[in-house]
């Protein structure tokens, strides 16, 4: 028997459903893709966007790494953000952190990771940037929730300093940028700070942002 046949009836017992609650639901996704929302967020398999935010397959366009990491010399993630935003014409881009995220709780530990060291490198930088937030919460739960924070702000700060996105503005589209914290313990999102909407909005947001932290 194959060893993953269990995942292959999975699949054929999910298709059934679908067909038997909409029969023309997969010959309408085959033909067109048109989401609203741009997901760019964790790998963490605890994560999955759409079941968050309660859409269908085509609903929600995603882009995952470790960290939620938006890195300009990233081509991967630039990619995906110039397609969503240029060609599908996404409206809202959601950058989302979670609560007990490995990749941050390592940065937080000090632990070494491996090749991964390399890329949370981005994630220390974040920390460094904010030893004096961080410095002071001696929990460590609590400092890595607060530096999955800062790390939301940061990351919805680079989203807005892209080519893309600003081009965006410049002609006159619709592109608002949300940043948001998805609780493993309750299943619900949170808002960090507001939506940016235009370049003018940027600064103000992210200074904002900073002098509302909570941690939960």
């Amino acid at each position: 028997m194959c060893s993953i046949e269990s995942l292959f009836q999975n699949n054929r017992a999910w298709s059934a459903r679908c067909v038997a609650e909409d029969p023309g639901y997969f010959r309408r996704l085959a033909q067109q893709q048109a989401p609203r929302y741009l997901w760019i967020g964790c790998s963490d398999s605890r994560v999955p966007a759409n079941e968050i935010l309660g859409l269908r397959p085509g609903e929600v366009f995603v882009h995952r790494n470790v960290g939620n990491l938006v890195v300009h010399s990233d081509l991967n993630c630039l990619t995906a953000l110039q397609y969503a935003v240029e060609v599908l014409k996404v409206e809202h881009v959601l950058v989302v952190g979670h609560y007990g995220c490995g990749g941050v709780q390592a940065v937080v530990e000090q632990r070494r990771t491996g090749l991964a060291e390399n890329w949370l490198r981005h994630l220390e930088d974040v920390a460094r940037k904010h030893a004096d937030r961080l410095d002071d919460i001696g929990d460590r739960g609590h400092r890595a929730s607060r530096l999955c924070e800062l790390n939301v702000i940061e990351q919805v700060s680079n989203v807005c300093r892209t080519t893309t996105v600003r081009r965006a503005w410049e002609r006159g589209q619709r592109v608002e940028v949300h940043g948001l914290v998805y609780g493993l313990s309750d299943g619900l999102l949170r808002r960090v700070g507001e939506s940016i909407f235009s370049e003018a909005s940027c600064e103000p947001g992210y200074v904002e942002a900073l002098a509302v932290l909570t941690v939960p």
